[in-house]
């Protein structure tokens, strides 16, 4: 099927929403709970690692349920609709700090409230991505596809990035905790009309399959079979936990680095604008390159540039903390790389849905691509892990002047936990990935003449 530019927006737009929605929880979260509401971060640590745990179950069971739907909507827009409007509400629940709440009734409060917000979460963003292998057929238009929605993620965590604490200031009047709540309401309506974009003005193939065929619908012994059986999907796995893990760890930790070890608050937008600008460029650079440069020599170039973007910005910080010129540049090095690699994992997943057809015999997107949405909140979880944890250890203090070793802390998880993982990702990708050249043609040509058998 051919997609038009409106519907290639449409879907893309989707995308604005729901990353707009993930990345006020990525890059505040933490800090809001610590330094607003008054957690421990040792609690907000293992609150997110304990909701995780629970994801590990509840992800694939929504891509069984969405592989499982059979409706004239098709069986990913139905979900994607429920998952914005169930997600929307909740996070404003999640930024309502109740009056007069304190202690247990607090932390109890807050941690259903998270829980629930992962879940929901799980209901939109498994079919969105689910979606885009079934929007297009050929490995040119599956590269140039890929970026669209990307492009628009990207733009949602740039928003994000530049102005959400001048929003939070401005918005509350100097009471973080109102500018938190009125931001988040404003991200819920901008969530659901986007969602409702995508919805309404995207059909991809499920919309046109037969709704009474009793034997396409997956059991569960089918779905452990597509993850076992899948090889590629193991490396994919590999590759995006690593790749969620670097910038997630660096994102969270960056507002706590950029106001306590750079000693101005002010120059955690000037980093996050540069990285997402760079971010977006890579994305539109990735088609070009993709047919310049093997799969491989592109993802070497979106590992190592994290790497020397954000040692550099540890190192720079012993001499010059507060040099407006290497903190932009330091970002533009980190998220190139990160650009480079959103748009390399997106073809990886539509490849490997593809490769898992051909091999296993079942076509199972939501199952494989439940597995993107579990890999990022599990990354987004082991990371804060790590920096309540971290903090704990180092003797951090909301509020507060750090010591040395807290500041020292902060540096190891800003920039070298980070560097380690991004160059671990290339060593996981180099070794196992194989779907590239004549071998993913020949997957994708049987893929469409199987395609074709069927009508």
């Amino acid at each position: 099927m051919k997609l038009t530019n409106f519907s290639k927006f449409s879907f893309g737009i989707g995308a604005l929403g729901k990353d707009l929605c993930y990345a006020i929880i990525s890059y505040f979260l933490m800090i809001y709970f610590t330094d607003t509401v008054g957690l421990t971060p040792l609690f907000v640590g293992n609150l997110f690692l304990v909701a995780r745990i629970w994801d590990a179950f509840n992800d694939p069971m929504m891509g069984f349920v969405v592989d499982n739907t059979k409706t004239k909507w098709g069986k990913f827009r139905p979900w994607i609709l429920i998952g914005a409007v169930v997600n929307s509400i909740i996070l404003i629940f999640l930024f309502h700090k109740p009056a007069g709440m304190t202690g247990t009734a607090m932390y109890a409060y807050f941690s259903v409230i998270y829980i629930l917000w992962g879940m929901s979460y799980t209901i939109i963003d498994i079919p969105y991505w689910s979606m885009l292998p079934s929007l297009s057929s050929t490995k040119e238009e599956r590269d140039s596809m890929s970026v669209i929605p990307r492009i628009f993620a990207s733009l949602a965590w740039l928003l994000m990035g530049a102005f959400a604490i001048k929003l939070v200031s401005m918005l509350g009047k100097g009471d973080d905790a109102k500018g938190y709540f009125y931001l988040a309401i404003g991200i819920a309506v901008i969530f659901v009309l986007t969602s409702v974009i995508t919805v309404v003005f995207v059909k991809d193939r499920s919309c046109y399959e037969t709704t009474d065929k009793k034997s396409e619908r997956t059991t569960i012994k089918d779905a452990i079979h597509v993850i076992l059986g899948n090889d590629q999907l193991k490396v994919f796995i590999g590759v995006v936990l690593c790749y969620n893990l670097v910038v997630q760890l660096a994102g969270g930790i960056a507002i706590y680095y950029f106001k306590y070890v750079a000693g101005s608050n002010s120059l955690y937008p000037i980093f996050t604008t540069a990285s997402q600008f760079a971010e977006i460029a890579a994305l539109f650079i990735f088609p070009m390159i993709s047919k310049d440069l093997s799969k491989k020599q592109v993802f070497a170039i979106a590992s190592f540039s994290p790497a020397i973007g954000l040692a550099g910005l540890v190192i720079s910080g012993f001499f010059a903390p507060q040099n407006v010129v290497i903190i932009a540049v330091c970002g533009v090095l980190y998220k190139m790389g990160s650009g480079l690699t959103l748009g390399a994992t997106t073809v990886m997943l539509a490849d490997v849905i593809d490769y898992g057809e051909v091999k296993l015999g079942s076509r199972n997107e939501s199952i494989i691509a439940s597995f993107q949405t579990l890999l990022v909140k599990t990354a987004s979880a082991v990371s804060a892990w790590f920096i309540g944890v971290g903090l704990t250890i180092v003797g951090y203090v909301a509020n507060a002047e750090q010591s040395a070793s807290t500041i020292m802390g902060m540096r190891v998880l800003m920039g070298v936990i980070p560097t380690i993982i991004t160059v671990l990702a290339f060593v996981i990708y180099a070794k196992g990935y194989k779907l590239d050249g004549a071998y993913l043609e020949e997957i994708l040509k049987k893929v469409n003449t199987d395609k074709k058998k069927e009508k």
